[in-house]
């Protein structure tokens, strides 16, 4: 599959309703901001986004929210600077600075919403300009969440044999996007409750990779998220799960886990095959592969351990309109 066998983002006019993906990231956080390789997916937790004509601009009621909510401030900024007053109204199945992507999916859905009302986007166009608004509001960050929103399913940064979808870049960077593999198998994730600054970890993990040892450290990185990679591109579960306990332990050495996340991912050692804190971590969530068979249990363990959990699977399609026909359309 490469970025033409994505379909693009038809021109329709107003109303617009769009939907797009939250995502989980299985190996490279933070390492991809500095061009290492990043595996995630998208999972079936989604935001819905309804655009419409009105008198004056607002989010959810809010007719202040551009000048305090930097997402949709930069995002109308970007793509409606000279459009009419719209009413946006966003509802979302992902909980918020969890490490899921509920920017990125937010983001998505309301490019493709404003693209849609100009003359229609193309996917590969419609990925660079989701991140171009996230970084414009985060400040720092990758493509991984916007591209993974956009592309649904598994999606590989800078690594994988996948076809090509598309290439992002930011000033003299760039990520190669591509579709990762498959392997059939159901997840886990769990948010702990704390709430997690994503500009604030990615700013801390980079002072500790510019330390004398932190060349050493990103190309153990790399060295991991490519395991990683190939080990579910083999459907290894054991492989995968190796893994994803040494991505974790990097994860503890940069100073990004959380006594929180330790004891999440603790409270599941007996029913998963392993687990690790997923998305800029210092709060957040975790995610856990489950030994089949026991993802009832792994959530029953969480939850008595205070944890919002969910079995997750890949979403089956990234960013786009909802009609009357999407299977995957908002209930």
């Amino acid at each position: 599959m490469t970025s033409e066998d994505l379909p693009p983002i038809e021109q329709h006019t107003l109303p617009i309703s769009t939907r797009a993906p939250g995502k989980c990231i299985l190996f490279g956080e933070h390492a991809v901001v500095h061009g290492a390789p990043e595996l995630a997916l998208a999972i079936d937790l989604d935001t819905q986004v309804i655009v419409r004509a009105s008198d004056r601009t607002r989010l959810n009621a809010d007719t202040e929210a551009l000048r305090h909510n930097d997402y949709f401030r930069a995002a109308l900024e970007a793509r409606w600077r000279a459009g009419p007053p719209i009413d946006v109204r966003a509802v979302s199945r992902i909980p918020k600075a969890a490490g899921l992507g509920s920017s990125a999916a937010f983001v998505a859905a309301l490019a493709a919403a404003l693209g849609a009302a100009h003359e229609g986007v193309a996917r590969a166009d419609l990925a660079q300009i989701s991140f171009d608004i996230e970084r414009t509001a985060q400040g720092v960050g990758s493509p991984g969440d916007t591209s993974t929103s956009v592309a649904g399913g598994y999606v590989t940064l800078n690594g994988g044999d996948g076809p090509t979808l598309w290439t992002v870049t930011s000033g003299s960077q760039s990520w190669t996007v591509r579709r990762g593999s498959d392997p059939g198998w159901s997840w886990i994730v769990a948010y702990s409750g704390i709430p997690r600054s994503t500009q604030d970890a990615v700013r801390a993990v980079g002072e500790r990779l510019a330390r004398p040892d932190g060349p050493e450290l990103l190309a153990r990185f790399r060295s991991v998220a490519r395991e990683g990679i190939r080990a579910i591109a083999r459907e290894d579960r054991n492989e995968t799960a190796r893994a994803m306990r040494a991505n974790q332990e990097l994860l503890r050495e940069v100073g990004v886990s959380h006594p929180r996340l330790e004891e999440l991912i603790t409270s599941v050692s007996e029913c998963a095959s392993a687990a690790k804190l997923t998305g800029a971590g210092a709060g957040g969530s975790i995610v856990a592969l489950p030994i089949p068979g026991r993802e009832a249990e792994c959530i029953r363990r969480l939850a008595r351990v205070g944890a919002l959990a969910f079995a997750v699977r890949p979403a089956r399609r990234g960013a786009g309109l909802v009609s009357e026909t999407d299977p995957d359309r908002a209930r």
